[in-house]
């Protein structure tokens, strides 16, 4: 498969400025400061990249939002790779951050911007320091500064690092962060692209996404539109964990079958086991089964078959976990990591959760799988930002999907704790009219 950003991506010393420049690297910035900054955005436009952070948005239509005229502007690089099963970014950071660089020169060019900033996770020291001695020698060479490379382009460039919250990620709540506030997402409209940081219009990509633009650049948007699909061009990073005999990053074309990035890259589970469900774009996607990975790997596809690409994160269990297991693990994941702000979603996992561990103490029964399933289904769309989404679609989808399994493990888990029997429990229920939900403990 063709490869572009992590092309020859362990080559010593490629974070340095002389091998990045050895291997053609700032060659694209060039060429664009040769166009006119409405050139590069056509060739953004035409390239069709959707962006890699998670949303699927195009880029190009992205950087087009944004009004014209001589008002500051700002771009931000969302380099908060918080997702869990997610760690392509990180790589991409460590090894190649001139690529990243050059990239967001390039973006800011095309949207008239004079101000960038990297958004960096806090736990991320060491990326986050190869990335400023990347920034310096940038701009001791005169890709970032003032009047670049004689274009008359000003651009500052600025690392922050963030201090540890998976909420940082959700672009609004990004932006109240790096303005020094509690990383709360905002109530939208407006939108970034005409009230974001400071609140001037904002750009917003994922690093995966600026690291693509100076091989948009290079080969020309229509070209890059050849790889992958129509609708879902270009190469993907993914990351893949989980139960499976070689995790890491690839990059693959997207449009490629599921199954070829599972057992072809990944080689599949350990030997005897098969895959019983998967995460296709992260922990906040809806999972799929083992019948799924015929699937192409691609935006459209995977959202028809009612799960998201999302962030590129494949995160595959075998035929030795629990659905429940996994299911608390994300409930009280994203019960911790709710910053509170709305009702739906900060009720709504922390009650998830509790429901959850109902099952593991004896005191569930069925009828709690078709409310909690119920519950699901009333926070999704109805959050500030997709934290609530993010923990409601998966778990919604297991108990759909594996109903019979938590059914099994309630029956089971009463045994244990001398619980009366589950038909008894569901008749009293159903006897009673006026009978509400079980009590949560």
């Amino acid at each position: 498969m063709k490869k572009l950003l992590f092309d020859r991506i362990d080559e010593p010393g490629l974070n340095t400025l002389d091998v990045y420049e050895r291997r053609g690297g700032y060659q694209s910035l060039r060429t664009a400061l040769g166009m006119s900054r409405e050139d590069v955005l056509s060739q953004l436009m035409d390239s069709g990249i959707r962006g890699r952070g998670g949303a699927g948005f195009q880029m190009g239509r992205k950087v087009s939002f944004l009004p014209q005229g001589d008002m500051a502007k700002y771009l931000v690089c969302n380099a908060d790779e918080s997702e869990p099963g997610t760690f392509k970014d990180r790589e991409l950071m460590q090894k190649s951050p001139h690529m990243l660089v050059e990239g967001i020169v390039i973006a800011a060019y095309a949207g008239g911007i004079s101000r960038s900033f990297i958004y960096i996770r806090g736990e991320y020291q060491l990326q986050a320091d190869i990335l400023e001695a990347a920034i310096a020698e940038a701009a001791d060479a005169g890709y970032i500064g003032e009047d670049i490379l004689g274009s008359g382009l000003s651009m500052s460039l600025v690392l922050h690092r963030g201090a540890g919250a998976y909420i940082c990620g959700e672009e609004t709540g990004l932006l109240d962060s790096l303005e020094g506030k509690r990383g709360n997402p905002r109530l939208k409209p407006p939108f970034p692209a005409i009230e974001g940081l400071y609140a001037g219009p904002t750009l917003i990509n994922n690093v995966e996404t600026l690291a693509t633009v100076p091989h948009i650049i290079r080969m020309g948007g229509a070209e890059y539109a050849k790889i992958g699909t129509e609708t879902s061009t270009g190469t993907k990073l993914v990351s893949i964990s989980g139960d499976v005999k070689r995790p890491g990053n690839y990059e693959i074309e997207l449009g490629i079958p599921s199954r070829e990035i599972v057992y072809g890259l990944a080689g599949g589970p350990p030997s005897g086991r098969d895959v019983k469900f998967w995460f296709p774009g992260g922990s906040s996607s809806p999972v799929l089964t083992k019948d799924d990975l015929d699937l192409p790997y691609d935006f459209d596809s995977l959202a028809k078959a009612g799960s998201m690409l999302g962030s590129g994160a494949i995160i595959i269990a075998d035929e030795s976990r629990r659905v429940l297991d996994t299911a608390l693990k994300l409930a009280k994941f994203y019960a911790h990591e709710s910053c509170g702000k709305c009702v739906p979603c900060r009720e709504g996992t922390n009650w998830t959760h509790k429901m959850l561990q109902r099952i593991t103490t004896g005191e569930a029964t069925p009828m709690d799988l078709d409310i909690m399933a119920s519950v699901q289904t009333q926070i999704i769309g109805n959050c500030l930002c997709v934290l609530g989404d993010a923990m409601a679609m998966p778990i919604g989808s297991m108990v759909v999907k594996f109903r019979a399994e938590l059914e099994s493990e309630i029956e089971a888990a009463r045994a244990r704790s001398g619980g009366a029997d589950v038909e008894d429990v569901v008749a009293l229920g159903v006897a009673d009219e006026h009978a509400g939900p079980l009590p949560v403990h």
